[in-house]
């Protein structure tokens, strides 16, 4: 496993302490928080996080926030509920303890999937999470590439939604492919249109998998539409969980007479057997970010994980100044039209 930083949002200017920004790392993803304060030309607070023994948590601030801008980086990956919780009660702290302002960063959003009734008697959890962060004090959530856009609109706080495309296609672009050869493929039809988003800032054309889905966590990739044979492709999708979807895919792609398959996404959620899926599929690479820390089980060799803390640096550099966090992305509209 390789791990790159890209350089795509350094900022030229000198980068001094900002005294009034302070930002706090919960525990699921402490080193993003380290490349963030990094970044910003500053520290990661002190913050004291532990369990009793029966498993609650108890959070104490270390110095005084009063009427400060502060930003807690929390991503809801595994063990997702007990990083939820964490979450909600370190945003209580500091509710109590007078911020200014409290923005939850979440590089990951746990629960994205359930955001709709898809049969009768089912809890939408997207909202209930957002309803959760909403009480428990926060004024702002600064997300990545959420499952769906329209979780945005389960909040009645600001929400700031990003996206490491950027990252992932100026990675893509150091690769030296020949992109007159190369097609980016959706792995579903449901991603088609950030495929296309991603497939425009490469400017390359866009095949389709059209899968069924025969019950959770369970995929079956059926046919391709689009032009794959002897091309290189390269999927893109939100995330990868136990990576059934992905490593189908693959190999359908290799049996339609592609020629080489890379995997781009930017939550590496990994669990069950997607490792050592993906180590036996024939993905040449899997290209996705820190948004969620990798396991210190094994690792393939042939996954590379990408540094989006430049990334989220400046969008909460962008935030403390009143700023616009849009312009980050030029391509911001294609993914509402």
């Amino acid at each position: 496993m390789k791990l790159e930083t890209d350089t795509l949002f350094r900022r030229e200017r000198e980068i001094l302490p900002t005294h009034d920004i302070k930002i706090f790392s919960g525990r699921s993803n402490g080193k993003l928080t380290q490349e963030i304060a990094e970044y910003l030309g500053t520290h990661v607070a002190p913050l004291v996080i532990k369990n009793f023994s029966d498993g609650e948590v108890y959070v104490q601030i270390e110095e005084s926030v009063r009427g400060d801008d502060v930003f807690i980086v929390q991503p809801i990956c595994k063990p997702v509920n007990e990083n939820l919780v964490e979450l909600l009660i370190i945003i209580d702290a500091f509710k109590r303890a007078s911020a200014k302002s409290i923005t939850a960063v979440i590089p990951y959003y746990g629960y994205a999937r359930q955001d709709r009734k898809t049969s009768g008697r089912e809890a939408i959890t997207a909202k209930l999470v957002a309803d959760l962060l909403t009480t428990a004090g926060a004024n702002r959530v600064l997300a990545l590439d959420l499952h769906t856009g329209q979780i945005q609109g389960f909040f009645n706080i600001l929400v700031d939604h990003i996206y490491a495309t950027p990252v992932i296609v100026n990675y893509i672009k150091k690769l030296g492919l020949n992109m007159d050869n190369v097609v980016a493929v959706s792995p579903d039809t449901g991603g088609v249109q950030r495929t296309r988003v991603f497939a425009k800032q490469l400017d390359i054309p866009l095949a389709i998998i059209d899968k069924r889905r025969d019950k959770h966590n369970e995929a079956i990739a059926a046919h391709v539409i689009g032009d794959i044979q002897d091309k290189t492709c390269v999927m893109f999708d939100d995330m990868i969980d136990t990576a059934g979807t992905i490593c189908e895919a693959s190999k359908l792609l290799m049996a339609k007479g592609a020629k080489e398959v890379y995997v781009c996404a930017t939550h590496p959620v990994f669990s069950g057997p997607a490792l050592k899926r993906l180590d036996e599929a024939p993905i040449k690479e899997v290209i996705v970010t820190n948004t969620i820390p990798l396991s210190n089980d094994f690792v393939p060799t042939k996954i590379t994980q990408l540094s989006i803390a430049p990334l989220l640096g400046e969008a909460i550099s962008r935030i403390h100044d009143d700023q616009s966090v849009s312009s980050l992305f030029g391509f911001e509209k294609e993914y509402k039209s």
